[in-house]
């Protein structure tokens, strides 16, 4: 017999059908509570394994008041509501359910649901038995990890520390938050490195990077003819990642039918190469993304249940304008590294540069101030950085009919043309109508101009 459900819902005709497709599938169901107060009831006299929790019940009491209750059982919930509108998403997300099923239901998504919440659960609880393991500042050090190759004394880097820790001792899916330029791969190097798989290989995807059309082939592989095209066998990116870790930046840019595959890649542990048979894999995959997955979702851009099996386990990237004392720190750090590798004896920054790195916003994040690093290394010519070039990122335009207008470098330029392209693109980087299309260059090359001119949505 498979666990044991609560259904809290107080429509009978939908409870009742919950019911018919729990049990034939093997589950065991509790009696259904109708309201708060019958759900109460039930946790208090016979505990279930999971939830199905309705958002919008009857009386003053609705489900999200019942989370809670729901949680000091340490029992995991899946929320089911008729209202999937972004403010009940985000509402509901506070409360850390399992999952999210949008009435009416399909049998499969129930069941594909329930399984998901079943594997989280035992993910999360081996996460927290890790996570006992690093809770002094001592266990920091003995691990050798260290600020995993990012120079910085801020409160934020010292946590996502504990976290890289944590997330190197389990093999739980990891996803990593983050504007662009804040570390996100340097993280996942360091998940990856400091793990059991550690000597196995880590294999990088660019989902940005990659066209709509091409992207199956590049992560699951081909058959040679299973397209116009495959004039050879192709091993995809899972295979060539097998017993180590695959990389998936950018994953709030994959195509709808590809998070499909993936969701099957996550639950089943098995791929299926165009053209081919279906095969087992042994990876662990590590996700990013700039993007805000609660707003793709309810604009229909990501699955739902594929966030859901991706949030195990969660690292945020604060943007560097947000942790000043890493600042020198990463510039101290870097300007050693470049220096040492140009033959040049630089000590320091003067007085004056140091002030500009510390009152700069960064929109570029960490990525950004080390390229401005290199580049200052090179210029100089003395023992100090006297000086640096940033972008302006704000321009007053002088008023009046007797005054020449501010000129313009070619950077500036070339940064205003591709924000106002990706602008009238909703920021759609490649495929048809998008930037990349409309200025008539190759998708990747516009990634790398965005990268140097220190582009990202939330700067735009």
């Amino acid at each position: 017999m498979k666990n044991k459900i609560l259904i809290v819902e107080d429509q009978f005709i939908e409870a009742n059908n919950l019911r018919r497709v729990l049990e034939g599938a093997g589950y065991a169901v509790c009696p259904v509570a109708r309201s708060f107060e019958e759900a109460v009831k039930i946790l208090r006299s016979d505990l279930p394994d999971l939830v199905l929790l309705d958002i919008f019940l009857k009386g003053d009491k609705t489900g999200i008041d019942l989370a809670p209750i729901i949680r000091e059982h340490k029992i995991p919930f899946i929320y089911l509501s008729a209202n999937s509108d972004e403010r009940t998403f985000k509402l509901a997300k506070q409360t850390s359910p399992y999952g999210f099923l949008v009435k009416p239901f399909r049998e499969k998504d129930v069941l594909a649901m329930l399984d998901i919440a079943t594997n989280l659960h035992a993910e999360h609880l081996s996460l927290a038995r890790v996570s006992k393991a690093y809770k002094e500042p001592s266990d920091l050090k003995s691990t050798g990890i260290g600020n995993f190759g990012m120079a910085g004394k801020s409160t934020g880097l010292k946590d996502v520390t504990r976290l890289i820790q944590i997330a190197a001792g389990a093999e739980s899916p990891v996803l990593i938050l983050g504007e662009s330029g804040t570390g996100k791969e340097l993280v996942a190097k360091a998940i990856h490195h400091h793990s059991a798989r550690g000597k196995k290989p880590v294999i990088v995807v660019d989902c940005a990077a990659v066209s709509p059309t091409l992207i199956e082939s590049e992560l699951f592989g081909h058959e040679k003819g299973s397209f116009t095209g495959a004039v050879d066998k192709r091993i995809g990116k899972f295979e060539q990642a097998e017993s180590g870790t695959i990389f998936l930046d950018e994953i709030g840019e994959m195509p709808l039918e590809i998070q499909s595959k993936l969701l099957r890649v996550l639950q089943e542990k098995e791929i299926c190469p165009v053209g081919g048979k279906r095969k087992n894999v042994n990876v662990r995959i590590i996700a990013a993304t700039n993007r805000n997955l609660e707003e793709e979702i309810a604009a229909g851009r990501f699955r739902l249940d594929l966030y859901y099996r991706l949030y195990v386990f969660p690292i945020e990237l604060s943007p560097l304008r947000e942790r000043k004392a890493d600042i020198m720190p990463i510039a101290d750090h870097y300007l050693g590294v470049f220096a040492a590798a140009n033959n040049k004896k630089i000590t320091g920054f003067s007085d004056s540069v140091k002030k500009t790195l510390l009152d700069y916003p960064w929109p570029g994040n960490v990525r950004q101030l080390i390229n401005l690093i290199e580049r200052s290394v090179l210029l100089c010519d003395g023992p100090l950085i006297k000086q640096v070039t940033l972008p302006v990122l704000q321009r007053n335009p002088i008023v009046g009919n007797n005054k020449a207008q501010s000129i313009k470098t070619f950077a500036d330029n070339e940064r205003d043309h591709i924000l106002d392209t990706l602008a009238k693109c909703n920021w759609k980087v490649y495929g048809a109508g998008g930037a990349a299309e409309l200025l008539n260059i190759n998708s990747s090359t516009l990634k790398s101009r965005m990268i140097k001119l220190g582009i990202s949505k939330q700067f735009g």
